[in-house]
């Protein structure tokens, strides 16, 4: 959700904290962070991850549905690595390959979202595949997806191509980290930019001309992703795309399926977990994107 650029938000409030644990710039500068605190926390996750190959990011919001990412993943050929929202806590069951961390363990945030790990890949992993942890993605098609991960180039990134008129007609497109892989160099020259995966570029602390804040603030749309096009399109950034109709019927959610859903709101940000149970369990999810559920938890 975005704030009213008039909106008072106390920089000591339970919402500032999840605004800037949702990797948004205005939050960061509101509550007055450290960008070395952050960099810090990430030097704890590359000596920890050291050597990690294939990793893929499967962000624990849900139990069951965490499960069936982490198979999906390792059907793929790639390594599940579980990270989740503080709210919800460390999945109950690992896969044989999963590896679980808690990217949280020195920032101690009460809330966190993958994208504020993708904006610092630069810092302590080659490349990461990542997704939304309410898609489910056909094991077929996942392994065709990881195999263009595979031969992803260090200085690209890839993600979904997005464009909804209804909800953004008035901004560009965006990439979308519906589905994704990105480099180290790549995520490397988007921070250097300041045009990343957090939210409202405009407010980067990289964007120090006022002329080129203003240009952002007009011509970028404010959510996750919109940065990564503008790198793209003003920067020469090395983007691949992938179509949205390859993986949108899998993503149960408002944003795929407002016929089906309704967002379920929590004290300071949208309910995750609540979403999931209230509305259509993994099993069926899995039956509606002719995934075997049984079979694939027993292999």
């Amino acid at each position: 959700m975005k704030a009213s650029e008039n909106e008072y938000i106390d920089p000591n409030s339970d919402r500032a904290q999840f605004l800037f644990g949702r990797g948004g710039w205005p939050a960061f500068k509101r509550i007055n962070y450290r960008i070395e605190d952050i960099f810090a926390a990430a030097e704890e996750w590359q000596k920890d991850l050291k050597g990690l190959d294939k990793a893929w990011l499967v962000w624990n919001a849900h139990d069951d549905w965490c499960t069936v990412q982490q198979r999906l993943v390792e059907k793929a050929g790639w390594t599940p690595l579980v990270g989740g929202d503080p709210r919800v806590g460390k999945p109950t069951n690992l896969s044989n390959n999963a590896i679980y961390y808690d990217f949280n363990k020195t920032l101690k945030l009460p809330f966190l979202h993958p994208v504020f790990v993708l904006e610092f890949v630069f810092l302590f992993i080659d490349k990461l595949a990542f997704w939304h942890s309410d898609l489910l993605i056909p094991v077929d098609k996942m392994i065709r997806l990881a195999d263009k991960f595979d031969k992803l180039e260090d200085g690209y990134t890839s993600a979904v191509k997005l464009w909804h008129k209804k909800r953004f007609w008035r901004k560009p497109e965006r990439a979308w980290e519906l589905v994704g892989c990105t480099t180290r160099k790549a995520s490397q020259h988007q921070f250097e930019v300041g045009s990343g995966w957090w939210s409202n570029i405009c407010d980067h602390i990289n964007c120090r001309e006022q002329l080129e804040r203003e240009k952002r603030k007009s011509m970028v749309n404010w959510d996750h992703g919109a940065g990564i096009k503008y790198w793209k399109d003003q920067y020469s950034g090395k983007l691949k795309y992938i179509p949205l109709e390859y993986v949108e019927k899998g993503h149960f959610s408002p944003t795929s399926h407002p016929e089906l859903f309704k967002r379920q709101k929590h004290e300071i940000g949208r309910d995750l977990k609540q979403q999931l149970d209230s509305q259509v369990g993994v099993v069926a999810a899995c039956k509606k994107m002719n995934i075997d559920y049984f079979k694939l938890l027993e292999d």
